[in-house]
């Protein structure tokens, strides 16, 4: 026989390294040997069903054993043979499945059993089978979810769950778990018990479930398993309850007052609500009021208020006032706040409040002056939509508050006032205010511009209303540019509103505008343009300063001079035109023709205001003659003077002027007053000359007047003309100056 393992061992292995092989058998003994037909086999197309493996059962109480296996799929048709020994080993129950599982019925299979399970592969290419398992029935047995009958408050902590088993197991030792939880809530709570825990009531078992809320509403589950067995059932259909309610607790009361009208009386809104976090353990059937004066024994009372505010109408004094909540089981203690007088000091110790983001919370924190305030209330409301009833919370023993942010309106400023409680006195608030989020402004400043001077203009912006901010302006931007020049800019804090440009550039174009800026981006207002001067107001008015002092000067000296020297201003501005008539020439040529002249002559010579010289028709030669005796006249002046002194022809006063009448400009028929008058001569007639110098031409004169038929008393005379002031002037005028004395001895 060894012989035979040796020799067929190093063919398996020569067999198990090559792709083909073949087999021959020989077989021997003492009378001798005998080989079998050789075998070819092609070890690429052998295939061998993969083991049997992990091998499971699962008794499901009163249905049937379910075993399991892997690997659960075949990639080739395999066959596979469950072999169930029984009744501690006596009994073969044997089943037939192309499938990774198998289930036997009772009676195989029926509590308490130990068993044993074998599975067989088979394919084309061979069998191979599985380990012996062995399996204690108790130990795998497994039950179906258990009812849940009902589910009934006994108190408002305490549920008694009614259950049972879909199987009858009094047989067996059960072990149990129920799981709970609110209605808004995903966390289970689990609660472990066992059978002996249990109440069996008319075939039932019972389960008081403890340390639950007053009036919540729960949701229960539950599941079992035999106590051997490492089975446990499916969760049972979920039931839910709601434990009974308990008395109100207390509420928090505020207060919002109005001012006081003209009668005296004031609006006291008083608002009520549970308190932050308590749970909601009763059905409220509503609310009573009481309130007096506190120098009063009169109460009042409302009763039955259903909603959650109520206005009272109270004069100037204190009051207290107090708020209760009611239902099935009873009513709540009192939540009482004094109402201060209108003149009453309120106590203040709030300090160093502030805010700050802190996602996805707003968190607002203080300090207290006064340690034994431990209560306070935070009222919060949009300034820009002001509510009459703002949202409000009392927080106790702690100096800080937090809100979620989604629960604030986003880029809307919040008033935030936080009032110290001390008893029943609420305190003097302290406000501050803030944005749950922040955006760039929707729209910028409206700029314009004021004080343009050579190099320096004033910039000046509105602020932008508080409904289009979206959140604090932190700072302004002004941005200026020349016309094709860089930009620049200069940034000031929030509460500027208006910037001096400087160092600008005279008689130039600039471009300005202003961004407001927020924590969260900025945003940039209209466009302005304006040019600077080219003169300022300051040189204008320095040169005109100079040339105002100038004049001023003049005046000033102008005046001096006449008041000194009177004599001469009043020549210069007004200088007197002589008379012709009263010259020394008229006196020359005789009185005749100085009356003839002057038919009306003043009683005061010596003004010569207002005279007017009549012209008078004369001879055509009376002109030469006048020249030629005229020079005669002035060596006899001449002389004349000579003989009775140096006397200066222009000294003083009782001189008087002469006008030559040689004159260019003061042709033959013209006034010697009035240059520029034209006496007309009838045709045929001689001209007329106005003055004369000697007696002969004087005569001749009169003669050729005589013949003429005119009279000199009765010519007409030319129309009077007024004194001509540039007489005097005149370039082609000479004057001379004549003395009295020299004028009479003429």
């Amino acid at each position: 026989m060894w012989t035979l393992a040796l020799w067929v061992f190093p063919l398996l292995c020569k067999c198990s390294l090559a792709d083909n092989c073949s087999v021959q058998v020989e077989a021997q003994n003492g009378d001798g040997k005998a080989k079998s037909d050789i075998t070819y086999w092609d070890l690429d197309h052998i295939a061998l069903p993969a083991k049997p493996e992990n091998i499971s059962c699962i008794l499901y109480f009163n249905k049937n054993m379910t075993c399991t296996w892997s690997p659960e799929e075949e990639t080739s048709g395999t066959n596979y043979t469950v072999r169930l020994t029984y009744s501690f080993g006596k009994s073969i129950c044997t089943a037939y499945t192309t499938k990774a599982s198998c289930s036997f019925f009772p009676p195989c299979v029926l509590p308490p059993d130990d068993c044993s399970v074998q599975v067989e592969a088979q394919n084309g290419d061979g069998k191979v089978k599985s380990d012996i398992t062995y399996w204690d029935l108790d130990h795998i047995v497994k039950t179906e979810p258990p009812i849940i009958l009902s589910v009934n408050p006994i108190s408002n902590q305490m549920f008694q769950i009614r259950w049972r088993p879909r199987e009858k197991l009094r047989v067996y030792h059960l072990m149990c778990m129920l799981r709970f939880r609110t209605v808004n809530s995903t966390h289970w709570t689990e609660v472990h018990f066992e059978d002996h825990d249990l109440v069996y009531k008319n075939h039932n078992l019972v389960y008081n479930l403890m340390g639950l809320q007053a009036f919540t509403e729960y949701v229960i589950a539950l599941r079992f398993r035999v106590k051997e067995s490492r089975f446990w059932s499916h969760w049972s259909k979920e039931e839910t309850g709601v434990t009974t309610e308990e008395v109100p607790h207390v509420l928090d009361l505020w207060r919002v007052l109005g001012p006081t009208d003209e009668n005296g009386v004031r609006k006291v809104l008083l608002l009520w609500k549970k308190a932050r976090g308590a749970p909601v353990l009763e059905r409220t059937l509503g609310y009573n009021i009481q309130y007096f004066a506190e120098n009063s024994t009169s109460l009042t009372e409302i009763n039955n208020v259903t909603n959650q505010q109520y206005e009272l109408l109270l004069t100037g004094q204190s009051y207290r006032v107090s708020v209760t909540s009611f239902n099935s089981r009873g009513k709540s203690q009192e939540a009482v706040l004094r109402i201060p007088a209108v003149d009453e000091d309120t106590i203040q110790c709030i300090r160093d409040l502030e805010a700050r983001l802190a996602e996805p919370l707003l968190v607002l924190k203080w300090q207290s002056a006064i340690p034994e305030v431990d209560t306070w209330v935070v009222e919060w409301f949009p300034e820009t939509v002001p509510s009459e009833f703002p949202s409000w919370e009392a927080v106790s023993r702690v100096t800080h508050w937090t809100v979620e942010r989604d629960k604030l309106k986003p880029l809307v400023c919040y008033n935030i006032s936080v009032y110290p409680v001390l008893g029943q006195k609420a305190g003097e608030p302290r406000t501050i205010q803030v944005y749950a989020r922040e955006d760039a402004p929707k729209e910028g400043p409206k700029t314009w511009a004021e004080n343009i001077g050579l190099k320096t203009a004033t910039i000046i912006w509105e602020e932008i209303p508080k409904s289009e901010r979206n959140g604090f302006i932190n700072n302004y931007t002004i941005f200026y540019q020349a016309e094709g020049g860089e930009t620049f800019s200069k940034t000031v804090n929030a509460r500027v509103l208006q910037y001096d440009l400087e160092s600008l550039t005279r008689r130039t174009s600039y471009t300005v505008w202003v961004e407001a800026k927020t924590g969260a981006g900025g945003k940039s207002g209209n466009i302005i343009n304006f040019r600077t001067l080219s003169i300022s107001i300051l040189e204008i008015i320095c040169l005109s300063s100079l040339v105002g002092g100038g004049l001023l000067l003049l005046s000033i000296f102008t005046v001096t001079s006449a008041l000194k020297k009177p004599n001469r201003l009043t020549r210069l501005c007004c200088p007197d035109v002589p008379n012709p008539a009263e010259s020394s020439l008229a006196t020359w040529i005789g009185d005749n023709f100085k009356e003839k002249s002057s038919p009306k002559e003043p009683e005061n010579s010596g003004n010569t205001e207002g005279r007017v010289l009549k012209p008078c028709s004369v001879p055509a030669d009376l002109v030469d003659k006048l020249m030629v005796n005229f020079e005669t006249f002035l060596e006899v002046v001449s002389t004349e003077e000579a003989r009775k002194g140096q006397e200066s022809i222009l000294g003083g006063e009782e001189n008087e002027y002469v006008t030559s009448p040689s004159r260019p400009d003061c042709p033959p028929g013209k006034s010697f007053k009035e240059a520029s008058v034209l006496t007309e001569a009838a045709p045929g007639e001689a001209y007329n000359q106005c003055l004369g110098t000697t007696e002969e031409t004087y005569t001749e004169f009169n003669e050729q007047l005589l013949s003429s038929g005119h009279s000199p008393e009765r010519e007409p005379l030319c129309e009077e003309r007024a004194p001509n002031p540039y007489l005097k002037n005149s370039v082609t005028t000479r004057e001379f100056l004549i003395p009295e004395h020299t004028k009479r001895e003429i």
